[in-house]
């Protein structure tokens, strides 16, 4: 027996206490099976490396193999000694009082599990303990025999310490625990032992290397706070932080004696990382005190802490001592974030979920709390470390956008932690967001270059393209403006697409226009309700300006950039003349250096000048106007080199300033069935002011400019309803000529002396190529010809002037009660006749009654004779005898119709051996006669029966050669 370690004391005195007390015997054998088959029944590797590291302190080494049936482990650092065999044959008895990992001097129970003949070998000596010897002991004993038939023989194993026979340690080692395995795998063993072995070189910093068989792990420290396991696998780099301090008399005093002595605590946590250093949170794990216990926990860093825990070592021990570690781990939490690059250090922050025990619920808690006060957030300002309560954290994404803000928004973030992965991680450490709304705000009264906002356009323009949340929530992002102002909100501000040097002329124009500044231009503003517009649009813009510009210029304001603006922006539009008709408004300097409108002056080369009267207000635009500008310009704007164009796409009335145009107005209106006066203005303007002797010239330039041309070819336009009744070609209107070529108007009209004037010209001013009466005026021009005795008018001409004298009355456009009956006029003869002479032809049987040159004819009677005042023919009563025939029962008829492909009448008519009609108590031998009744009478003879049948049939024309019918009803006679 070893003297040193007085294990045959050990055993003497426990065999005698268990004869003098059975039940002791009992409770230690119960005690021991707790052990071996609850709290330690699989912590064997855990519990001898434990005991392991608290023998060496640092750098401890531990080795397991299998050799001739047996596990043995082997370990540096202290070798055993008798405090430590009486530690391992006592329950609850730790010979580590003040430090170590072990608590409880029950871990070596573990060992029961794999073998009930272990033993411990050092170089101070060792001892054994055996369940056979232990039972031959007992077995002794005649107080214990009751006891040993109740446990069927089973004895408590580590009681009693045993010699052990000297044997060699492994070299290097001082101190070999061996097994001598029962009924167990031995490389299960060292395979199980094998896969702990990481985690006990993390958790047991008093180890430094683990073999296992021929695999070997290794632990290195490096300076940065990582640790390096070299494992057969490969390298594996962690992150920890280790803290240690001393617990306060307070907190001890629900602990047991031995258990206050342990005032130390100690705290490790620890998290992988990968191969860039980045962590890898540990998800579910469970508490390590420090050896792995049965509390789970979901915290991304795993716990090695000094904690009081039960007997079994699978849970906490619930004390105040227990609260105070937890604190203390949680409160050195946020250090073990600085070793991680900053923004990975969120990775490690405890994200909402549900608990996996109390011990988690309390440590997430405290955990969540530290991280919420430390300083562990590199900020965006260059060398700040923020705490979450300090910072803030933009919700876009843009590494600019911070970069803009952070001297507005202090403790602002980087642009990479308001990216997915880290936002539920900062909301759980309570760091401020900062919403869209709240960055306008903040850049609400900032002063700021243009450059300044581009940029912060841009930085927005990502989030605003795709979220239509964003878009309204930028509503009121401030513009910075052209002319120096910053206004709130981009919707209704102008992006004009042109020169940026036009722009800054723009600034010095006073019309408060919402240009956004060239340099401050971007898309997203556009996309926030900004107009893009080219130089057309910003010239609408420009209209208040334009029309006050005269005023202004009076008034002593300067508005040369006015002028260079519009002028340019016309230039870059393209406009031509008549296109803008505003622009005409525009002040420009005369030649005598008076503010004119351009619509009021003429370029100094304009053929216009020649042919207007010495009394035109219009003047000449100045000298260097005229020669910094091109004429297209110049007349794009309103400048005069001819006519000027008015247009109007929607006219409200007559207010285009156009020679009579209220006149012209109301005949349109009249003419119109609902009222209403034209629907388009395109009109020439100024025709008034050209000098009578002008007007051939006049009129040939107007003929050579296209929009004036348009204006004469547009339907009822007012410039050829004007130029037909004003414009002078010889000395008269347009309306008081004939063409040439129109020869059915000789005598009634004279040619027209046009020279250089084409025919359509001459159209479109009204000259004459037909008989047309229009108005009233007409009227009154065309009886007047026809009642002139000096005109030799052909018969023709009478007749066709007469009808449309008669249809402009059926039609309305001349109304009798306007017009002066004539004191003669034209009869069927040629011949002028007094009216108190003459009559209206009521129809053609009269005229084999009545004298041609007292007769009028041409169209229909009653209108002809209204205009006239004339009486019709009438009066007149058949006086011979008839008989009433069918016209089918009239010789020649059928056949006569049908050669002309017509239907014959139906009904009848009165045949008359010789018609004879009384006529103002005359009597009058007739060939056909339609009597004021409506009958219709005629003789046998072809020519009273044919025209009484070309009236019948409405064919009054053909009234010949019916009558060649009916005397030879033959196709020859037809075909002659």
């Amino acid at each position: 027996m070893n003297e040193l370690f007085r294990a045959d004391e050990l055993r003497q005195a426990t065999l005698a206490a268990w004869a003098s007390s059975p039940t002791r015997f009992r409770e230690d054998a119960n005690a021991e099976d707790d052990l071996r088959y609850g709290g330690y029944r699989d912590r064997l590797f855990v519990e001898l490396a434990q005991n392991a590291a608290d023998a060496a302190g640092a750098g401890g080494i531990l080795r397991a193999t299998v050799a001739e049936g047996e596990l043995r482990v082997a370990n540096t650092g202290a070798p055993l000694d008798a405090e430590g065999v009486a530690a391992l044959a006592s329950l609850r008895a730790s010979a580590k009082r003040s430090g170590g990992v072990g608590q409880f001097g029950v871990g070596f129970a573990a060992v029961l599990a794999v073998s009930t003949e272990p033993s411990v070998r050092s170089a101070a000596g060792g001892v054994r303990f055996s369940a056979a010897d232990t039972l031959t002991a007992v077995q002794a004993l005649p107080e214990l025999a009751a006891e040993l038939a109740d446990r069927d023989n089973a004895v408590p194993v580590l009681r009693l310490p045993w010699p052990v026979d000297p044997a060699p340690l492994p070299p290097g080692f001082d101190t070999e625990v061996c097994l001598p395995l029962s009924d167990v795998d031995g490389q299960a063993l060292l395979d199980q032992l094998a896969g702990q072995a990481e985690d006990l070189l993390l958790a047991l910093p008093g180890l430094s290397r683990i073999e296992v068989a021929d695999q070997v792990w290794t632990r290195t420290d490096h300076p940065d706070g990582t640790t390096e396991l070299h494992t057969p696998d490969g390298p594996k780099r962690w992150a920890l932080h280790r803290e240690s301090g001393q617990l306060g008399e307070e907190v001890l005093l629900g602990l047991g004696v031995e258990a206050r002595r342990r005032t130390g605590w100690t705290v490790c946590w620890a998290v992988r990382l990968d191969e860039s250093g980045q962590p890898r949170p540990a998800g579910s794990d469970v508490l390590y005190a420090p050896t792995p216990t049965d509390e789970r926990l979901s915290l991304p860093a795993r716990l090695f802490a000094g904690l009081p825990i039960e007997p079994s070592r699978r849970r906490l021990a619930p004390s105040p001592a227990a609260d105070a570690v937890l604190r203390a781990a949680a409160a050195c939490y946020p250090r073990l974030l600085l070793a991680l690059p900053p923004t990975s250090r969120t990775a490690l922050v405890p994200l909402p979920e549900f608990p996996l025990s109390e011990v988690d619920e309390k440590l997430r808690e405290l955990v969540l709390t530290a991280l919420s006060n430390a300083e562990w957030l590199v900020g965006a300002e260059e060398d700040t470390v923020l705490s979450p309560r300090q910072a803030c954290l933009l919700d876009v994404a843009a590494p600019e956008l911070v970069e803009l803000l952070g001297p507005s928004l202090g403790g602002l973030l980087p642009a990479e932690l308001a990216e997915a992965g880290h936002l539920r991680a900062l909301q759980a450490v309570g760091v401020r967001r900062i919403r869209l709304p709240e960055v306008v705000a903040t850049v609400a009264g900032v002063d700021r270059a243009p450059e300044w906002w581009h940029r912060l356009y841009t930085a927005l323009a990502p989030v605003a393209e795709v979220d239509s949340t964003a878009r309204e929530e930028l509503g009121a992002l401030p513009v910075p403006l052209v002319d120096g102002r910053t206004v709130t909100g981009p919707r209704g501000v102008l992006l004009p697409e042109v020169a940026a040097d036009i722009l800054t002329a723009m600034s010095t124009v006073d019309i408060g226009l919402r240009v956004v500044h060239p340099d401050a231009a971007h898309r997203l503003l556009e996309r926030l309700g900004a107009r893009q517009v080219g130089a057309a649009e910003l010239l609408d813009e420009l209209r208040p300006a334009v029309e006050r510009s005269v005023e202004d210029l009076e008034a002593g304001l300067d508005t040369t950039a006015l002028t260079e603006v519009v002028l340019r922006l016309v230039d870059l539009a393209g406009l031509r003349r008549g296109e803008a008709p505003w622009l005409s408004a525009l002040a420009l300097p005369d030649e005598h250096g008076d503010p004119r409108r351009a619509d009021e002056l003429l370029l100094p080369g304009s053929p216009l000048r020649a042919v207007l009267g010495e009394d035109s207000p219009l003047g000449v635009v100045a000298a260097d106007v005229a020669e910094r500008w091109s004429p297209s310009l110049l007349t794009a704007i309103g400048v005069l080199d001819s006519f000027p164009i008015i247009v109007d796409e929607n006219p409200a009335g007559p207010e285009h300033d156009l020679p009579d145009e209220q006149e012209w107005w109301d005949e349109l209106a009249a003419a119109h069935p609902a009222g209403e006066g034209p629907r388009q203005i395109i009109a020439v303007g100024d025709l008034d002011l050209v000098a009578e002797e002008h007007w051939p010239a006049a009129l040939r330039l107007l003929a050579a400019d296209p929009l004036a041309w348009q204006a004469l070819r547009l339907r009822d336009g007012h410039t050829a309803w004007w130029l037909s009744r004003f414009a002078l070609i010889g000395g008269r209107p347009p309306r008081d000529w004939r063409r040439a070529d129109v020869d059915e108007l000789n005598g009634l009209y004279e040619v027209v002396p046009a020279e250089g004037l084409s025919d359509e010209l001459l159209a479109l001013l009204g000259v004459r190529d037909s008989v047309e009466v229009s108005d009233v005026d007409d009227a009154i021009d065309v009886l007047a010809r026809l009642a002139d005795p000096d005109r030799l008018v052909r018969e023709g001409v009478v007749l066709r002037a007469h009808e449309a004298l008669a249809d402009a009355v059926s039609e309305g456009r001349v109304d009798p009660a306007e017009v002066d009956p004539p004191a003669a006029v034209r009869s069927l003869a040629g011949t002028v006749v007094a009216t108190e002479r003459a009559l209206v032809l009521d129809g053609p049987w009269w005229l084999a009654v009545l004298d041609p040159a007292e007769v009028v004819a041409g169209g229909e009677a009653s209108p002809l004779a209204d205009l006239l005042d004339l009486p019709t023919s009438d009066g007149d009563e058949v006086v011979s005898d008839s008989q009433v025939q069918p016209w089918a029962e009239l010789d020649g008829v059928v056949e006569s119709c049908d050669l002309l492909g017509l239907d014959y009448p139906d009904g009848d008519l009165h045949v008359h051996q010789e018609l004879v009609v009384l006529v103002d108590e005359v009597r009058h031998t007739v060939p056909w006669w339609l009597d004021p009744d409506g009958d219709l009478h005629t003789t046998e003879e072809p020519q009273g029966l044919a025209r009484a049948l070309a009236w019948t049939l409405d064919r009054w024309e053909d009234r010949h050669l019916l009558a060649a019918l009916l005397a030879d009803p033959t196709a020859p006679t037809l075909l002659r």
